[in-house]
């Protein structure tokens, strides 16, 4: 049987970083090593560092100072104020910074599922149809994709939040106040919404299977991207992404094991979410349709209100990281 925790592409379709790529920068004693850089990445508990040692791309030739957030508009805050150089969110939470031309780059889109976006009810609820969220409390996290994909799912119904009670709670504090019965319905993600189906038998009304892109960005402080070395590091913690997460689908068992050490939640939750998604995790270059899909997501809050007026996204991308990426495997 294949080792789980060796590299994962043997046909040196994924390196770390090509031969001609990196040599500058990693030669001991040259003007471009990168041994004395430290990279300050956001991370997720559970998220993609924790698979990088197992799938053999734990020695990076630079340091890395992992900081853990619990959201992704939190990494947008974080990135923002300088804190740190490199972090991941979803398409939505630099929508609700773009107007005030924040010091942010969106530099990478991670093309994913939507399947484990979700609105839930109660096991026991009367609501069947999305439709019948009117007059009802229901929960979301603000400025991330719960909160859009209620939007979308309003909409759908010909109805705005006006016509229901929207209460905005951190993922923890919504799961709280959902199982405890203070909602009629939650809209979550991830792993969280697949144990509450566990714990208390919610009920998945609808996900976000055609409603959301499954597009998840990476960001980068435009300090790190003028810096030559940084951005050289950048581009190869990426590469070592993409490669984490093409070890996580030829090892799904080794993959569910790792992250539910790491979060505490059962390995059995994780493997059923992977089951059900509706696409594995890609890393790609910028494009125009990244860019059109958050375009789209601001222009809808905006129509609604949720921010105060329309917001330009685009001067948030930048794709000079373009052809680097673009040597990834297909």
């Amino acid at each position: 049987m294949a080792n789980p925790h060796s590299l994962l592409d043997r046909r040196g379709a994924i390196a770390s970083l090509g031969a001609a790529g990196l040599a500058a920068c990693t030669r001991p004693g040259g003007p471009n090593n990168l041994s004395g850089l430290t990279l300050r990445v956001a991370t997720f508990k559970g998220g993609v560092e924790t698979l990088m040692k197992a799938a053999g791309q734990d020695g990076k030739p630079y340091r890395v100072e992992a900081a853990e957030f619990a959201a992704g508009n939190l990494i947008t805050e974080a990135i923002v104020a300088g804190a740190i150089d490199l972090g991941s969110m979803s398409e939505i939470p630099p929508i609700f910074v773009a107007a005030s031309k924040p010091p942010m780059r969106l530099i990478a889109v991670l093309k994913g599922d939507v399947n484990s976006q979700v609105v839930l009810v109660p096991h026991d609820s009367t609501i069947t149809r999305p439709a019948e969220l009117k007059g009802k409390k229901v929960g979301y996290v603000r400025a991330t994709t719960a909160h859009y994909l209620l939007l979308k799912l309003l909409e759908e119904q010909g109805l705005g939040f006006g016509d229901i009670t929207p209460i905005a709670l951190s993922p923890q504090d919504g799961r709280a106040a959902f199982e405890r019965g203070s909602l009629d319905a939650w809209v979550s993600y991830g792993v969280q919404a697949t144990a509450v189906r566990a714990t208390v038998g919610a009920r998945v009304l609808t996900t976000g299977l055609g409603r959301l892109s499954g597009n998840y960005l990476y960001a980068a402080s435009p300090s790190a991207l003028k810096d030559p070395l940084r951005r050289a590091a950048i581009v190869d913690y990426l590469r070592r992404v993409e490669a984490s997460y093409r070890w996580s689908d030829a090892y799904p068992a080794a993959w569910a094991e790792l992250v539910a050490k790491a979060t505490g939640v059962p390995a059995a939750l994780y493997a059923q979410q992977r089951r059900e998604r509706s696409a594995p995790t890609r890393l790609a270059p910028v494009d125009t349709a990244a860019v059109a899909s958050q375009q789209a997501v601001a222009d809808g809050f905006a129509r609604a209100g949720v921010i105060p007026a329309r917001v330009d996204v685009a001067p948030l991308w930048d794709k000079r990281l373009n052809d680097d990426l673009r040597k990834l495997p297909a």
